[in-house]
């Protein structure tokens, strides 16, 4: 069964290397499993979707590695953005273009984030193609502020969902000083921080983080219960997005694959889901 399709792209320099992983990863890119030998390192990149094409007949005026993304401006924004600060003043040497429609219904710019090396990114014009009208929220966290509470208990499993929920808020343009984090003792704690840091108003969104491994009594069917229960009533009743990130889990094996092992990080996938929300909320309320 064919399960996706990797582009291999070699990094001629350490520098080269270096500065096509932090490219990447200012656009908010999900990490996929890097690896690192004696003789080679790899930093691997991963979009939703991944396409094999044949073109007969007239080519597009592309680069060879095309990358579709929704909206195009914020991309082109913070392409520009890391192109400034990685390579200092205003003339960026023909490193990007002006976002331009194309002949093929969308509409493109190609960057060189190292020379030789370039990238298209496009868009449809026509975003809802093949697709249901549906107002969606966008990932783009510039501006937002966020507070992740975090339980100590279960440390070692938190502290990944902890560092995955960072990584996303960061890597989607929120500012560090826009994010604040409150630890708890323990699970039971979490919708009492949740509430009173929604209820305060200085937050878009709550990320909330925790860890229940069932054990062998019935304290782990009390607690879940009333964990979720608390978060989701904070949600409705403040009016703030609310990312439900605790664990339930039979072992901890169970819980380090979700916190980042094998099955992804939970962490990462709640702050993806808190900025979506809170981009929702604000199209919703510019709707009404």
């Amino acid at each position: 069964m064919i399960k996706g399709i990797t582009i291999l792209h070699p990094a001629s320099t350490p520098a080269v290397y270096d500065n096509l992983a932090s490219f990447f990863s200012r656009l908010g890119f999900e990490p996929g499993n890097g690896w690192e030998e004696s003789a080679s390192r790899g930093a691997p990149f991963l979009a939703p979707v991944g396409n094999l094409e044949f073109v007969e007949g007239r080519l597009p005026a592309t680069s060879e590695v095309l990358i579709e993304a929704t909206p195009l401006d914020p991309i082109h924004a913070q392409a520009t953005a890391w192109l400034t600060e990685n390579y200092g003043g205003t003339n960026l040497d023909g490193r990007i273009t002006p976002i331009a429609e194309t002949h093929w219904k969308s509409r493109s710019f190609d960057v060189q984030p190292v020379p030789g090396v370039a990238f298209t990114f496009w868009e449809r014009l026509d975003l809802l193609a093949g697709k249901a009208a549906a107002i969606e929220g966008d990932l783009i966290a510039t501006g937002m502020r966020f507070a992740i509470v975090a339980a100590r208990w279960n440390a070692v499993i938190i502290d990944r969902l902890l560092q995955g929920s960072l990584d996303a808020l960061l890597r989607s343009g929120a500012k560090r000083g826009d994010i604040e984090i409150v630890r708890v003792p323990g699970a039971w704690e979490i919708p009492s921080a949740a509430r009173a840091l929604a209820e305060s108003k200085k937050f878009d969104a709550i990320i909330t983080l925790g860890c229940l491994l069932r054990g062998e009594t019935a304290h782990y069917e009390a607690i879940y219960n009333e964990v979720s229960r608390g978060i989701g009533q904070s949600q409705q009743e403040t009016g703030i997005p609310h990312a439900f990130g605790v664990l339930t889990c039979e072992t901890l094996e169970q819980a380090l694959n979700r916190a980042g092992i094998k099955a992804g990080n939970k962490g990462f996938e709640a702050a993806v889901a808190a900025i979506e929300m809170v981009s929702l909320h604000s199209k919703l309320k510019e709707a009404r």
